[in-house]
């Protein structure tokens, strides 16, 4: 049934059926994912393994909070965090090859941005870079999310199970 038709079904619900459904796609594929999180800290790779079975799909994660992390951690080229800043498309796209890659996964997945109270890199609140790698596939996604902060974290963790959905097809 569709998101839509359900009745009294909670926004909370209609998140986890789409993680569930990224889930079951990637076992039913015998494929892997892997998630690179800065703003997120965590939230992408708890959303997903949150499904039951979730272990034969989610490889890990990696919290790269601070931005010299995306270097050391996942290989994020250094000069372009010095030149951009950690809230860019690239460095998003760099973080998700560097997280399946590192974590041996056929899927990598990445959040970096903006939550507040203050802007960052010169970048408002609310920019959000979400990024999806996989097999033939490279996606970036730039985001301009509204609310506090928590409500910029889940608008990024929706987007990029979201983007991984659509990216599988």
């Amino acid at each position: 049934m569709s998101a839509a038709g359900r009745v009294g079904a909670s926004s909370d619900s209609l998140d986890q059926d789409a993680s569930g459904d990224v889930v079951r796609r990637l076992t039913a594929r015998g494929e892997t994912v892997a998630c690179a999180e800065s703003l997120t800290g965590g939230l992408v790779t708890a959303r997903l393994v949150d499904t039951p079975g979730a272990s034969a799909a989610v490889r890990g994660g990696v919290i790269a909070y601070a931005t010299p992390l995306k270097a050391a951690l996942l290989g994020v080229d250094a000069d372009l965090l010095a030149v951009r800043g950690a809230v860019d498309a690239d460095v998003a796209t760099q973080m998700a090859t560097g997280v399946a890659a590192r974590l041996g996964a056929d899927w990598g997945l990445a959040t970096t941005g903006v939550a507040g109270p203050d802007p960052q890199d010169g970048m408002p609140v609310g920019t959000v870079f979400v990024a999806v790698v996989g097999p033939s596939v490279v996606v970036v996604e730039r985001l301009a999310l509204e609310g506090d902060r928590a409500a910029v974290r889940h608008g990024a963790v929706d987007a990029v199970i979201a983007l991984l959905a659509r990216s599988l097809g």
